[in-house]
């Protein structure tokens, strides 16, 4: 017997979205029963696959794989933020290096998927975290992902691994203090500080954009346990983060289609060889 697979229209998920705000996403996140998004372990368990990959073998830029040998050299500590840059990034290395390991998606990028993932798998495991939390907290960043990712056009000159990092900014931010108000100034500051990296294409390269939107996204947790942010008074960071993040695909949705434009032509035009 043959049945046919459930599928979401495009315009209804759309208008499911149009409805919510960012508090709606976590406290779904944090009170949708259990069982129903434990799938969501997958994303651990496939991504840290790739981050281990990416460690034991030179794929891509080999960033994360760069990055922990300087640990063993003294040039950089392990500490918290190093151990995320480190291991996000590696799977973003395995990832564009064409590894031969599946990666957990989101929004249909493997690399938001991790970005998404890795910061979010660390810190609960540096904090010993329960498999709950864990799970509210993969759950919590990729749906916030989701949520900021809906409002972007289809193609962008954003780079869309810095709305991932936003995502896992709020599960990062929720395992550490509980409260929404972290994540609120947390991806506030977010959309201070790297607002302008634009896409250039799937490359090597971005590999270093996963590990400059997770260290963007840490920094800007720390500050907010600091009960400091980029406010409301200053550039496209509203008082409210519902309007700055909108302030941001607003952006991402039409002066940048030009930077898209543009970008293309320049990639084009290139000469074929050196």
């Amino acid at each position: 017997m043959f049945s046919k697979p459930c599928v979401v229209e495009n315009e209804h998920a759309e208008n499911v979205f149009a409805n919510l705000t960012a508090k709606d996403i976590y406290d779904f996140s944090l009170n949708v029963e259990l069982e129903k998004i434990r799938f969501i372990q997958q994303a651990a368990i496939l991504n840290s696959a790739l981050s281990q990959e990416g460690l034991n073998q030179d794929y891509g830029l080999h960033i994360g794989r760069t990055l922990q040998k300087q640990i063993g050299k003294g040039l950089i500590s392990d500490d918290l933020l190093n151990r995320i840059v480190i291991e996000t990034t590696a799977a973003s290395d395995a990832r564009m290096g064409v590894a031969n390991l599946p990666a957990m998606s989101n929004s249909g990028s493997g690399n938001q998927g991790i970005t998404a993932t890795m910061p979010v798998v660390v810190v609960a495991r540096h904090l010993a975290a329960s498999e709950e939390q864990l799970t509210r907290a993969l759950f919590l960043s990729h749906l916030m992902a989701i949520y900021i990712h809906r409002k972007l056009p289809k193609f962008s000159a954003l780079c869309a691994v810095t709305t991932a990092a936003m995502g896992s900014c709020a599960g990062v931010a929720w395992l550490l203090t509980g409260k929404f108000e972290a994540i609120s100034m947390a991806i506030s500051s977010m959309i201070g500080d790297i607002s302008g990296i634009i896409c250039d294409g799937a490359a090597n390269s971005c590999a270093m954009k996963v590990s400059t939107s997770v260290s963007s996204s840490y920094k800007s947790i720390l500050m907010a346990l600091d009960n400091t942010q980029v406010t409301g008074n200053e550039g496209i960071v509203e008082h409210q983060i519902d309007r700055s993040i909108n302030n941001l695909c607003a952006i991402a949705s039409r002066s940048m289609q030009y930077t898209d434009r543009q970008v293309i032509e320049i990639m084009v035009s290139k000469p074929k060889t050196l």
